[in-house]
């Protein structure tokens, strides 16, 4: 619960009025919207580009307990009743704040993921694992930023065992400002790859902007296998080190023997001396590393291989992040929630080992591409790249969707369709799928991808 004082203190605001609640109880949390606000929470109205919070305070106060608002609100104007109000200069600042103060006073583990893929994935496995045997305080879906991540942290509770927060950034800085409010004493760094060049303008800046982390952890879980990562990493760095992988026999958590079934991804899992096998239920190459990394953490929290195993085995994966979904004969890989050149390389790679470790149950591999967003001057590049890794592929129709996948498409030697927007690529893909097709739907967060697939079904269900 967060009482007055504890708001006071945390934000440097002032009382304009005290309500019932903050005599009483308290605050049982913190919300941002004032469309599903619970009675007993604070709003806290944060001001953006292209609207301001403050405009549904009065709205909210019908609901909720009180308000936390910047100076410049006319209080006088507000008929706050019995509701606590909250004076600051800048309400970003005092979410911020409030989160901050919540982490000193927090006593267990705190978990920071960082890297260019996998991220939300490896959260949910260490959250998996963890929770077992703690109470995981962890980001919920996409809210990894400089207001999601914080408004995660003040739903603390006091049986809270550990948190594990998933960190994102778009630009030099990012990643210090969260680990500023969330002080990690563990790291976890995925990979470093192609991501938001818009915003760094090199690899070289993704991988120091990632490692904003370092200074703050005491411990640090690297992925072995990437080279470029372990290259950034200072060699003053003096706290405990784990490092996972699956090419590099001197990793510390390494997977072996991996085999791939239709639902299962079968590996050996070994720390050290110590095996144990693995069914894990998420496809790809690309989770084996995430499992890894998850695994890694449970390590180094002293979690036991039974343990990381029934964790990494629980879990099902996270929503249009490589879900298998299987429609009027044809085979769906629906990997929609993101992408960027590495991210789309891996899936690709995946897609084709699917379609060659099951020749016979598959005619043909089509791919559904919309434009990777955020490449700065690298869009043009990637884009032509990824047509001509295509053109080398077992790819035998590409349907692109956006103005920089058609580049791709220029570059495709087989079948390629250039489309507008993702509902164009989905009236094409209905157009062009037939029965025991193998389908990789994939592309940015911002070209709607998830419309490819209910376009096709739309139009399949409306056929009947």
């Amino acid at each position: 619960m967060l009482i007055v004082s504890d708001l006071l203190e945390a934000t440097g605001g002032r009382i304009a009025c005290e309500g019932t609640t903050g005599l009483s109880g308290g605050f049982s949390g913190v919300s941002l919207d004032s469309r599903n606000i619970k009675s007993n929470e604070i709003f806290v109205p944060l001001k953006g580009d292209r609207f301001d919070g403050h405009d549904f305070v009065a709205d909210a106060l019908k609901t909720c307990a009180g308000a936390i608002v910047n100076s410049q609100f006319p209080i006088a104007d507000l008929r706050a009743g019995d509701k606590t109000i909250i004076i600051v200069d800048d309400t970003l600042a005092a979410l911020q704040g409030l989160a901050r103060y919540l982490r000193t006073k927090f006593s267990g583990h705190v978990i920071g993921i960082v890297g260019s893929n996998g991220k939300t994935t490896t959260k949910e496995l260490i959250a998996s694992i963890l929770g077992q045997k703690l109470n995981v305080l962890k980001t919920e879906g996409n809210l990894n930023n400089h207001i999601g991540m914080p408004l995660s942290i003040t739903r603390l509770q006091a049986d809270t065992g550990v948190m594990a927060l998933e960190m994102g950034t778009n630009r030099p800085g990012d990643v210090d400002e969260l680990c500023n409010i969330a002080m990690p004493d563990t790291g976890v760094v995925t990979n470093i790859g192609y991501e938001h060049l818009e915003g760094f303008g090199s690899l070289e800046k993704v991988r120091e902007s990632e490692l904003e982390i370092v200074k703050y952890v005491k411990k640090l879980i690297l992925n072995a296998d990437d080279m470029f990562l372990l290259g950034g990493v200072s060699t003053a760095f003096t706290g405990e080190m784990i490092t996972f992988g699956i090419e590099t026999e001197r990793a510390d958590i390494t997977a072996r023997d991996i085999v791939f079934f239709d639902d299962v991804t079968s590996f050996t899992l070994c720390a050290g001396d110590a095996c144990i096998n693995i069914d894990s239920r998420l496809p790809g190459l690309f989770n084996v590393y995430n499992s890894l990394a998850a695994a890694s953490a449970a390590h180094g929290l002293g979690f036991g291989m039974a343990e990381i195993k029934k964790g990494l085995e629980s879990f099902r994966g996270v929503n249009m992040r490589f879900e298998i979904e299987n429609f009027n004969g044809s085979t769906f890989l629906n990997d929609i929630y993101n992408a960027n050149p590495s991210s789309m390389e891996a899936s690709i790679k995946e897609m084709v080992r699917r379609f060659n470790a099951e020749s016979g149950k598959y005619k043909r591999a089509i791919v559904v591409l919309g434009d990777m967003l955020e490449l700065g001057d690298y869009a043009v590049q990637a884009h032509k790249d990824l047509g001509r890794l295509l053109s080398g592929l077992p790819v035998d129709v590409f349907i692109g969707a956006g103005p920089l996948m058609a580049l791709a498409v220029s570059e495709f030697k087989g079948k390629g369709i250039s489309t507008a927007s993702s509902e164009e690529a989905g009236a094409e893909l209905l157009k062009a799928i037939g029965d025991s097709d193998l389908v990789l739907i994939k592309g940015s967060r911002g070209m709607k991808m998830e419309q490819v697939l209910k376009t096709v079904k739309r139009g399949l269900t409306d056929a009947v």
